[in-house]
């Protein structure tokens, strides 16, 4: 299997993405190959002094570099040497198997639909982040490529993901969440209450209704559909959540016993790392035909040695082909009306 993997993409690059690129060669098949795409002399300088396979770790010429505050369709015009640009030709010419940047979420999305396209059957490709509860991963799609969703994109991000979580994350019969200010049928905007009816519709499929946003942590459900925009926020809503609580826990610690902070600092970084997106890597971007993994900008080595790992399950789990056949399963019952 052949990786490319976005060397400019994210804060810390490309410092920390080749750190995370040389850790994942260890652990992927020893004939798994990770193509590095970025300026090459630059490249070629970091690896200059580090110690590789040479045979599996090759660099592809991308001089451009698409900025985090750039719009993303126009810089991918003015930039069609972009690092994110050239991931996605590599993917659409065979060249790479799946696909991995933690750059400009955007131009990501926008690179991958217009050059990978989407399956036969999706209407809108979905990002889908597995969130970490104390019930089980939970999984959230849309995060951030399509803020402005029809029922017909919410159904779908509700069967792909549910496909993901069974094959992914070993989930039975995932349980399916539709993200509303109420769990009463009545609640939410039109968009919403039709996307309900389409998931209730499809029988194959484990919908509960509506949810609210703190059902995600209480193992009310394994899967929550959502619009990009809601997702998005919920997701920078978490991280911050998170982040805040663990320093408050510090703080509260140091300050009634140093020795008591100590004391508890094993079990504090434990319950960290089940609650730190660096575990989860990638985020891939559902209903693209091809693997395509999202990842966040303040990814570190460990990410990307994730998400390289999380690209290769992906793969060999033949996740498309399953969206593939639900979807073209799914079809016959779907409407024109119900696309709207």
């Amino acid at each position: 299997m052949r990786i490319a993997v976005d060397a400019m993409g994210g804060d810390h690059a490309p410092d920390e993405i080749i750190a995370g690129v040389l850790e994942a060669l260890d652990q992927i098949d020893k004939d798994d190959s990770i193509l590095l795409v970025g300026p090459q002399e630059l490249l070629e300088q970091k690896l200059a002094a580090k110690t590789y396979d040479k045979e599996r770790l090759s660099i592809v010429e991308a001089p451009d570099v698409i900025g985090m505050d750039e719009k993303p369709i126009d810089s991918l015009r003015k930039k069609p040497r972009s690092s994110i640009g050239v991931l996605a030709k590599l993917a659409k010419l065979g060249h790479a198997d799946a696909v991995i940047s933690a750059g400009n979420t955007g131009a990501c999305v926008a690179a991958f639909q217009m050059r990978m396209r989407t399956l036969p059957g999706v209407n809108r490709p979905g990002i889908a982040v597995v969130f970490p509860s104390p019930s089980g991963p939970v999984t959230i799609c849309d995060v951030g490529a399509n803020i402005a969703c029809k029922p017909i994109h919410l159904y779908q991000y509700g069967l792909m993901a549910s496909i993901y979580s069974h094959n992914f994350l070993g989930i039975q019969n995932p349980r399916i969440g539709l993200m509303s200010i109420g769990e009463e049928e009545a609640k939410g905007n039109e968009v919403v209450k039709k996307a309900a009816d389409l998931l209730r519709a499809d029988s194959r499929l484990s919908f509960i209704g509506n949810i609210e946003g703190r059902d995600i942590f209480h193992g009310v459900c394994d899967v929550v559909v959502c619009e990009g925009f809601v997702g998005n926020v919920v997701l920078k809503l978490t991280e911050g959540a998170v982040d805040s609580l663990f320093r408050a826990i510090k703080q509260e610690l140091m300050q009634e016993q140093p020795q008591l902070a100590l004391m508890f600092k094993p079990i504090i970084m434990r319950v960290y790392q089940k609650h730190d997106y660096n575990e989860y890597g990638g985020a891939p971007l559902l209903g693209i035909d091809g693997t395509a993994l999202i990842c966040h900008g303040a990814s570190k080595a460990r990410t990307i040695r994730n998400a390289v790992r999380t690209a290769k399950n992906c793969h060999t789990q033949k996740i498309n082909e399953k969206i593939m056949q639900s979807l073209s399963e799914a079809g016959a019952r779907i409407t024109d009306a119900d696309k709207n």
